[in-house]
């Protein structure tokens, strides 16, 4: 794989991570009644729900910021995997098939990431980590 094609798969990530973290976060208190109330019916506790529907938005525009512009490459890549899973896993909680092959293509773009990241060189983790 050449840098270039990295860079867009790189940033096709970090945009679909950003953009949701980013139109959510505005619609916080809002978005996390959906959430608490889309996983009613589910058999995970309210006590997890909660704070994991205000730190998803969060999670997400992070991991897009730093994937976008390549700081921390590695370390996102991986939170964004277990942002990836997390969701998965709440997505079969619900039973929300049609949301499980979104997720797993973000967790394929992640794993894509992680495998060729010595192609990672339009990225600030070249001027300020030297990788």
């Amino acid at each position: 794989m050449n840098t270039f094609v990295f860079l867009i798969l790189r940033f096709a990530i970090a945009i679909s991570m950003l953009g949701h973290g980013l139109v959510r976060l505005p619609k916080l208190g809002a978005f996390s009644q959906w959430m608490v109330g889309s996983f009613e019916k589910s058999m995970l506790p309210q006590a997890l729900v909660i704070p994991f529907s205000y730190a998803l938005p969060i999670a997400e525009f992070a991991v897009g910021l730093l994937l976008l512009t390549g700081l921390f490459t590695k370390p996102a890549a991986f939170a964004g995997v277990a942002v990836m899973l997390v969701l998965l896993f709440g997505t079969t909680m619900v039973e929300n098939w049609k949301a499980i092959p979104s997720q797993l293509i973000h967790i394929v773009f992640f794993a894509i990431l992680l495998q060729f990241l010595d192609n990672n060189s339009y990225a600030l983790d070249k001027i300020f980590l030297n990788n």
